[in-house]
């Protein structure tokens, strides 16, 4: 490449003009280190080799060689040396702390022609000691007794209530019923003004409603009452009541010195002068149920009646009301 001599005087660099540098801003070459290349006056043409230029100067055809002012520190680009220029850059690597690794029991180090696995990669048969698997553990026999016994309980309580349900709509069983039939008030009278003496014969009805259920009562007692003060009582014995059966019973009270108060002796005489006396008859009785002679079932029952009688001696009943729960 040949360059032409500038003949323009306008176009010529003076002494006093300074030096101007330029920074390159490509790669620099990989082989060789950058230099600096001036350009000198040429007296004929001279070829020269094509080169990448950093830094050039331009100084006049003729005269001394100007000298460089100084100049002032600019940012420059830093060049590698030629040895570092191939190198590629290396990935920054962070430092971790190395942690300790430990070994199970009755592990041995690997040796030999074996080789051990990189530092922070365990194999696959190492386990790190806080991440075990679970052992397994068998269930005692304790737990599976209270299970069965569990499933057992409950397996009886659902069976029974299946079958109290079925023997409850097949036989429907009912209460038994108390009444009083008939009475009479033979005798009354006070001595010393407030104690009673009194003869009380009543005839007791014991009916059993129920078509396929026979009932026992194995233990009966009446206990006969005036203005809540005990009179008499009388005991029945034990007997049975077959289906739809009523079974009669008399019942023979007699009070003998039975202390009142004086306003219930006065209201007992005043009752006799008008011919209505009332009586209160209290009943306890324990019954039980046979349904098909395989089942049957035991339970209390208590009677209430309010009686009505004129007075003695040829007292009957004129009024009653009566009833029977558990």
């Amino acid at each position: 490449m040949y360059r032409q001599r500038e003949t323009n005087p306008h176009f010529l660099p003076r002494q006093s003009d300074p030096v101007l540098e330029f920074t390159p801003q490509t790669r620099p070459p990989r082989s060789r280190p950058q230099g600096r290349t001036s350009i000198e006056p040429p007296h004929g043409p001279t070829p020269q080799p094509p080169m990448p230029q950093s830094h050039t100067s331009i100084e006049p055809p003729h005269g001394p060689r100007p000298q460089p002012p100084i100049q002032q520190p600019q940012p420059q680009v830093k060049v590698p040396p030629p040895d570092q220029v191939n190198a590629p850059p290396q990935p920054r690597q962070e430092s971790r702390p190395q942690q300790p690794h430990s070994q199970p029991l009755g592990s041995q180090p690997s040796g030999g022609g074996q080789h051990s696995a990189p530092q922070g990669h365990s194999g696959h048969h190492h386990h790190h000691p806080f991440l075990r698997a679970p052992m397994s553990r068998r269930t005692r026999p304790v737990a599976w007794l209270v299970a069965a016994f569990c499933t057992l309980f409950w397996i009886i309580i659902i069976v029974g209530g299946l079958i109290i349900l079925i023997v409850y709509l097949v036989f429907r069983p009912r209460n038994p019923r108390f009444d009083i039939s008939t009475g009479t008030f033979n005798a009354a009278y006070l001595d010393m003004g407030y104690l009673l003496n009194a003869d009380v014969t009543l005839l007791a009805n014991f009916t059993n409603p129920n078509t396929k259920v026979n009932i026992d009562f194995s233990y009966v007692i009446l206990d006969l009452y005036y203005e809540k003060n005990f009179i008499a009582t009388h005991y029945i014995n034990p007997f049975s009541v077959m289906r739809m059966e009523s079974r009669f019973a008399t019942v023979h009270m007699v009070a003998s010195q039975v202390r009142l108060s004086m306003g219930h002796s006065m209201e007992l005489q005043r009752q006799m002068e008008g011919g209505r006396i009332n009586f209160e008859i209290r009943g306890m009785f324990r019954t039980r149920s046979k349904l098909g002679g395989l089942f049957q079932y035991s339970y209390w029952l208590y009677a209430h009646c309010e009686i009505v009688v004129t007075g003695p001696p040829t007292g009957v009943l004129i009024g009653k009301k009566c009833e029977t729960k558990r």
